[in-house]
């Protein structure tokens, strides 16, 4: 974006200012929910666990405290605790064994790439599943068990310990449930990690999985009626129409729906990262943070979500987050990491995702939470002075997308169109009536910027309803994109030793005739009053 120059005179010499250009659009927004406007529920935006260290994050004697009040700071807001699936990798490097109580892991040398690595061998106990009872109440969780070792017994060991820790009273009497079992991690990249031979192909893998889920849901009592329910895919990529790939497309056309274990899928699951940080190789912040490219990262699967819908399951991102292999320096823990989750998030639910697993696991760079304490860095794996646990910036972005639903379990969503390359905007509708909208500045400012540009934006109404007045305006500040922390929300801070929100809330109340500026690399919730 070019700058503006301004000349003035002063004591014979020319002083040049650089001032900030305020761009200036109008927004068209609907004063009820248009036909088909996406229904939105308070657990947008969930969590995927990698479930090596998942002691760490539950607790074992005692819940980890700090995790329970950053899931309850959701319920605050939605009345609703994100959902929280365990598994990912580590799912199929899992043994059963009554030996063990909670889990005996087996980590691979640390390394600059991925300083906190997963293990690459878990041996659980029924501990490990019964901790599940340290989690809010009302949490609904989807498991995962391991398809990889193609070993019928541990899987149905593990089952065996997964429905016990279910029907505990403790469990029960949390509301706790068991929503999903997933059935193998990215079961099409086996050939790729050694879990399959090279004849490894899509009839193989339908023919195993109704071979094992079969099993599976025999040992768990799953039925039309059973609440639990299974997990079809989790794949990591796919080949969308391309019926010789791994796809929803592909496995449908094989009939795996029409299977006594098929016709208990009730959602279907994929797996996806914006870019990879596998080799190392570097990654550019506002890249992850472009509008286009994310439209094209979500849009992609928009011929597997139709296939799906028309099938009558849903369709969520199982596992996702900015780079895989745990993120990328200065990337993917950084305020415009934030940034892109939120526009992430709320593009998704326009083209019918209904729910996104943000994957965790203790010291990764893109982490929501780190629920631990960590001694070495999470970009390089040095020793550091020990960091207590801690929400990182991608949570704030979360807490947004809550306060943007609501509690009133009837907000539906709709993207405002915005001709502008890096801004976005979405409308909210409660009970079909405008309540809220969210906008988001994407260009990335980092420290070497001579300015920080802004966007004037004004606002006018179509369609039937009252036209408000005035609004209130709730704003994330953001020092620079690269920040890894000092964000706040509304002039509060959740980077708290509790995790609970903390100072003084403030917000603007404007009225609406007089528009609102977006700053770069800002985001702003509107509540029209």
């Amino acid at each position: 974006m070019s700058l503006m120059l301004r000349f003035m005179m002063w004591n014979a010499h020319f002083i040049t200012l650089i001032v900030p250009i305020v761009s200036a659009i109008e927004v068209t927004i609907p004063l009820t929910a248009p036909p088909g406007a996406a229904p939105l529920m308070g657990n947008l935006v969930s969590l995927s666990i990698e479930q090596d260290r998942w002691i760490d994050w539950a607790g074992t004697t005692e819940p980890n405290a700090f995790f329970n009040n950053v899931l309850d700071n959701f319920i605050q807001i939605t009345n609703t605790p994100p959902f929280v699936r365990i598994g990912a990798d580590s799912e199929d490097h899992t043994d059963f064994s009554y030996d063990v109580e909670y889990e005996e892991d087996i980590f691979p040398p640390s390394s600059t790439i991925k300083p906190y690595p997963e293990a690459t061998n878990i041996t659980v106990g029924q501990g490990f599943y019964d901790i599940i009872s340290n989690l809010p109440n009302g949490t609904q969780v989807h498991w995962g068990v391991n398809f990889r070792e193609y070993n019928l017994t541990a899987v149905y060991l593990e089952t065996v310990a997964l429905m016990n820790a279910f029907s505990s009273p403790a469990v029960i009497e949390k509301y706790i449930t068991l929503k999903f079992i997933e059935i193998g991690n990215e079961a099409d990249l086996y050939y790729h990690n050694g879990g399959r031979n090279s004849s490894w192909n899509v009839q193989e893998y339908v023919s195993q999985w109704e071979e094992f889920a079969y099993n599976v849901s025999t040992t768990a009592n799953l039925s039309e009626c059973s609440y639990t329910k299974l997990i079809g895919a989790a794949f990591a990529e796919s080949s969308h129409n391309n019926l010789s790939g791994f796809s929803p497309q592909a496995i449908f056309n094989l009939g795996i729906l029409e299977s006594p274990a098929g016709q208990l899928i009730d959602t279907i699951s994929q797996h996806h990262y914006s870019g990879s940080f596998c080799t190392g190789s570097g990654a550019v912040l506002q890249d992850l943070m472009t509008k286009s490219n994310i439209r094209g990262n979500i849009s992609m699967f928009s011929p597997d979500i139709e296939a799906t819908l028309a099938n009558g399951l849903n369709y969520i991102l199982g596992e996702t987050n900015s780079m895989s292999c745990h993120g990328a320096p200065n990337v993917s823990n950084t305020a415009g990491a934030a940034l892109w989750l939120l526009d992430y998030t709320l593009y998704a639910t326009q083209v019918g995702i209904s729910r996104l697993h943000f994957h965790n696991g203790v010291g990764y760079k893109y982490n929501l939470i780190q629920p631990t304490t960590l001694n070495n860095s999470i970009l390089d794996g040095s020793p550091i002075t020990p960091l207590a646990p801690h929400v990182q910036p991608a949570y704030y972005a979360a807490i947004i997308a809550a306060e943007a639903i609501g509690s009133s379990e009837t907000t539906q969503a709709v993207e405002i169109p915005i001709d502008e390359d890096n801004v976005s905007g979405y409308a909210f509708y409660e009970h079909g009536i405008l309540s809220k909208a969210v906008f988001i500045n994407l260009d990335a400012y980092l420290s070497d910027a001579d300015v920080r540009n802004s966007t004037h934006i004004d606002f006018s109404f179509t369609g039937p309803g009252i036209t408000p007045d005035s609004m209130s305006v709730k704003t994330l500040e953001i020092g620079y994109a690269s920040d890894s922390a000092n964000l706040t929300w509304g002039g509060q801070t959740y980077e708290t030793s509790d995790g609970r929100v903390s100072g003084s809330l403030t917000v603007d109340v404007l009225p609406v005739c007089s528009g609102v500026d977006l700053q770069e690399t800002e985001a702003i919730l509107i509540t029209f009053l």
